[in-house]
């Protein structure tokens, strides 16, 4: 399945996409996707829906985030080979973990505004990945039964907040916007092997970022087992797994985002998002 949120900002409805493509309401059955709502039980009563029997949605209009909102967001910092590669960085031996403000969350085409003081506001495509049962010490051969589902995420990062003001990385990933996540929720069934997706980005039309999952150092399996053993994770729960190479940060001369700049970017299978860059007020 793949399951959305649609509508004006804080006014979302719940919608399920057809074979055909068309958005179908299902809020008479979901009225809000997050927490126990996209647990994998919950998952599974909603494919007994046909959804034929779902009333069309004509004009969706705006997309939201797929989630409305997440318990924890939780990143991994340098999971792609060859990104490490251009931060000058060693590949970490253990995954490199840090949470996003759940108050970044924002809409797939909602604009990304360059916050207060920023410099060097740059961008991120990741696979997310939304967990879908509580996780605690699980192991890896089963880590991936506990996913509900994956979606596309925009990691929006300040590098000067996250790099050079000093402590942890959390207060250059966290300004209103810097989540974009979806268009879609699309169910771990339909995601027939995670490490075997292409993901990119583009930046006013030309390609900066072009690779696949299988340049992860660290696989989704490895994540949601290592993290298990730390934290207990909850449905609902949203872990952006890392970016690849191409970043404005490992560029030479270095890049970063400025007003009027426009962002798309893409996952196999799992849809595809447009930013425009705006100031803050």
């Amino acid at each position: 399945m793949k399951l959305l949120r649609y509508g004006e900002a804080g006014s979302e409805k719940t919608g399920l996409l057809d074979a055909a493509g068309r958005v179908r309401d299902l809020s008479a059955h979901v009225p809000d996707l997050s927490g126990a709502a996209v647990a994998i039980a919950a998952l599974d009563r909603l494919r007994g829906l046909d959804p034929e029997t779902l009333p069309l949605v004509e004009a969706p209009g705006r997309i939201g985030a797929c989630l409305s909102r997440v318990p924890n967001f939780f990143c991994v910092g340098l999971n792609y080979a060859r990104h490490a590669a251009e931060t000058g960085a060693e590949p970490p031996k253990e995954p490199i973990l840090f949470s996003k403000a759940s108050s970044a969350l924002s809409g797939p085409y909602d604009p990304v505004v360059i916050p207060r003081d920023s410099v060097k506001s740059d961008w991120e495509v990741e696979l997310g990945v939304v967990i879908g049962r509580d996780t605690l010490y699980v192991s890896e051969a089963e880590a991936l039964d506990h996913v509900a589902g994956y979606c596309v995420i925009n990691d929006v990062s300040e590098r000067a907040f996250q790099i050079e003001r000093g402590g942890q990385w959390v207060k250059g990933k966290s300004a209103p916007t810097f989540g974009p996540t979806g268009p879609w929720l699309v169910t771990a069934d339909e995601v027939a092997d995670p490490q075997a997706l292409g993901l990119s980005l583009a930046l006013n039309g030309q390609t900066v970022q072009d690779s696949r999952t299988d340049d992860m150092i660290f696989s989704v399996a490895e994540i949601v087992s290592y993290m298990s053993r730390f934290m207990a994770l909850q449905p609902g729960d949203i872990i952006a797994t890392g970016t690849p190479s191409g970043v404005g940060m490992g560029m030479k001369p270095q890049r970063f985002l400025r007003p009027g700049d426009v962002m798309e970017l893409t996952v196999e299978g799992l849809g595809t998002q447009r930013q425009d860059v705006v100031a803050a007020d």
